[in-house]
């Protein structure tokens, strides 16, 4: 897979926080080469946080995130300061561009402490040395930089790199289930909430995954899977499926034949597994009026049958015998305050990276409401969650 190919959730992401007029926007644009923000001698100039995925050598395959200025004053300024703090969850490095000229501020050293506190691996980008006449001693995790001559931009972007590659960590999404040479079956339903003319993510990364490793990959609908086992010499060593077939897909698959879901493995890949498996146990006991959250990190389309706002609340409601109240979130919007609900249901998170997925899951468990996502949710309502989660927990 190519480094452009490298979907935006695998990538590390690199966050740049300051004061507003301490340079963060020219560092990034220098850092990067490229006009990714507006810079101008306008306090506050950045109003939202930019992102931009990009290849930037030495580092790879990134996300670049520039955000307002964490000092920004009045209602407005609150909001831009909370959105700043949204990017925290999502950061895997975290730069602090200082303006070498005014040195470090109260908010800055609080700042600081937040990275340390969340166990966040950082640097401390001093920007203006052109203009000091003492520059402050490098060390750790301070590094010394002009965005306007770019003396020191090189060094800064090697220490990112050395950072980068001192928290990769090798994880695979299904190659570590099977073996090269194996025959793997991914049911992917075309339905009306298909999206035209590609497939979905999760789907895409299983398949390239499982090409990658020199595994044998058959794709079907859900009503020919039957049909098409029947075709093959061997039983497959694996059958994925898409988790609204669940059903469909377990009444057809033999039980000698290993099955999961793609949100079942994207679990085990980015979240506490565990966790959402207890989460599922709280889906039966949902009283008439109980408040249940569904949250997916992604922002398509909704379409008629949708997984989300359509099928779940169904399924749900039969399966609790009860009538519970839903609320829908999508995207970057996750409540902090949890309070109100008795369970929360979230999708696979194909489109969030670990930290926010991560983030999203210790929310949930401080507040001490159960979580569960789609995949363990239907396999459990569908009795059938210890055959799904057999291939990936034996």
């Amino acid at each position: 897979m190519s480094f452009n190919s490298t979907v935006s959730a695998l990538r590390p992401h690199i966050a740049f926080f300051g004061r507003r007029n301490a340079g963060k926007s020219s560092v990034v644009n220098t850092v990067t080469n490229q006009r990714i923000s507006v810079v101008s001698d306008t306090l506050g100039t950045t109003t939202d946080p930019v992102r931009k995925a990009m290849e930037l050598l030495p580092l790879g395959p990134v996300v670049i995130i520039d955000t307002p200025g964490f000092d920004d004053e009045g209602a407005l300024g609150e909001l831009r300061v909370e959105r700043t703090r949204e990017v925290l969850r999502k950061t895997d490095i975290a730069v602090l561009v200082v303006d070498g000229t005014v040195g470090l501020s109260e908010a800055d050293e609080a700042l600081i402490g937040e990275f340390v506190s969340r166990g966040l691996p950082y640097l401390i980008a001093v920007n203006k040395i052109d203009l000091m006449e003492n520059p402050v001693k490098e060390d750790k995790h301070t590094a010394c930089v002009s965005a306007l001559t770019g003396e020191g931009i090189g060094e800064l972007k090697e220490r990112l790199a050395t950072l980068i590659r001192s928290q990769e960590k090798e994880k695979f999404l299904v190659a570590d289930l099977v073996e090269e040479g194996d025959t793997v079956v991914l049911v992917i339903p075309i339905d009306e909430s298909a999206p035209k003319g590609r497939i979905i993510l999760p789907q895409q990364q299983t398949l390239r995954e499982l090409l990658d490793h020199h595994c044998t990959v058959i794709c079907c609908q859900d009503t020919e899977l039957k049909a098409t086992l029947a075709k093959l010499n061997e039983k497959p060593n694996l059958v994925i499926t898409d988790s609204q077939a669940f059903k469909r897909v377990a009444e057809n698959t033999p039980t000698d034949i290993p099955m999961t879901s793609f949100s079942i493995l994207f679990a085990r890949f980015k979240g506490n597994l565990d966790g959402l498996i207890r989460g599922a146990n709280a889906l039966k006991h949902l009283q008439d009026g109980d408040k249940v959250l569904i949250s997916e990190g992604c922002t398509h389309h909704r379409q008629c049958g949708d997984i989300g706002t359509v099928k779940l609340p169904g399924w749900i409601r039969n399966y609790a015998g009860a009538e519970p109240d839903f609320t829908f979130t999508s995207g970057g919007t996750f409540p902090d305050d949890l309070s109100a609900y008795k369970v929360i249901v979230h999708c696979g998170g194909c489109m969030l990276n670990e930290k926010e997925m991560q983030h999203r899951q210790r929310t949930a468990l401080s507040a001490g409401i159960p979580m569960v996502n789609y995949g363990v949710a239907i396999a459990a309502m569908n009795g059938i969650l210890d055959r799904a989660l057999k291939p990936v927990i034996s």
